[in-house]
């Protein structure tokens, strides 16, 4: 089977423009001022006259990848095309050289554990995990806060009832905040004409027993004050009830006949004398 060939020459590439000064062969460095995503490698890395261009280039990644990103074999072997057996050859020439180290310590719990350092500067002497950061520049001192003054002790008919309760069972014992919260709800029930006797029964009655505690007392108070809220007092005078029974109309004599019937006017006359009056015989 014979196989169709083209001779016609690839597409050419644009050529960048001949910068002045730059040498005739060899490469040309079309230079980037990076300001972010870039790491900075130095010549004794990238120039090394050991290392192969698989442990350079490696070393290249190591260097850019965070503290703590997994660098094992397996781990560059699914990142890169090359297995893992050429890859872990190329870590063994960073050891050697100096560039990778590898610890095994003890964790908090015994268990024996690899860690790995990637030294930027093998020759540079200590080794270090992070350039320290750069002090943060001092807080300004902040203003003394002025203190917010304490509630002014509750005054009126509902304070001094509130503050008393203390006084028939210790358990009501009221903060002056407890006071100034309760105090709009006990005068609802004095302006629906509940007294204060009436107020310190309601709220002092059917408490639990002595021996138990109780941790709130304004909210257990708060509960019976909205809770127990009685009514208004009726408008209706309470003559004019019509729920009330009527008295019997009382019974009288007739001062004509002295017959008894009944009429609410001691002076009346039964209905025949009545008659009479208004008809005389002819």
């Amino acid at each position: 089977m014979a196989y169709s060939q083209s001779n016609g020459a690839l597409p050419a590439r644009p050529c960048p423009p001949r910068l002045p000064g730059a040498p005739r062969a060899g490469v040309v460095h079309l230079r980037h001022l990076h300001t972010e995503r870039y790491t900075v490698v130095g010549n004794h890395l990238a120039q090394h006259r050991e290392l192969s261009a698989t442990a350079i280039g490696l070393a290249v990644h190591i260097q850019s990848l965070p503290d703590g990103a997994p660098v094992t074999v397996k781990a560059l072997a699914a990142r890169f095309s090359e297995g893992e057996t050429r890859i872990a050859r190329a870590l063994n020439e960073l050891v050697r050289a100096g560039y990778l180290v590898r610890t095994r310590t003890r964790d908090t719990t015994g268990r024996i554990i690899t860690r790995t350092f990637f030294k930027e500067h093998p020759g540079a002497g200590q080794l270090t995990e992070r350039a320290p950061a750069p002090p943060s520049p001092p807080s300004p001192p902040r203003e003394p806060r002025t203190p917010t003054p304490p509630p002014p002790p509750p005054t009126g008919p509902a304070a001094e009832l509130l503050s008393r309760l203390r006084l028939t069972d210790h358990r009501l014992l009221l903060s002056t905040r407890d006071v100034h919260e309760l105090v709009p709800t006990v005068t609802a029930w004095l302006a629906q004409d509940a007294t204060p006797a009436q107020i310190t029964r309601t709220l002092t009655a059917g408490l639990p027993p002595a021996q138990v505690p109780i941790h709130h007392p304004s909210r257990f108070l708060a509960h019976r004050l909205t809770t127990l809220l009685p009514p208004p007092l009726p408008t209706t005078p309470r003559g004019a009830d019509s729920s009330e029974p009527s008295r019997p109309v009382p019974l009288i004599n007739c001062d004509g006949c002295d017959r008894a019937f009944r009429s609410r006017d001691p002076r009346a006359h039964c209905g025949d004398c009545r008659s009479r009056q208004e008809h005389p015989a002819a």
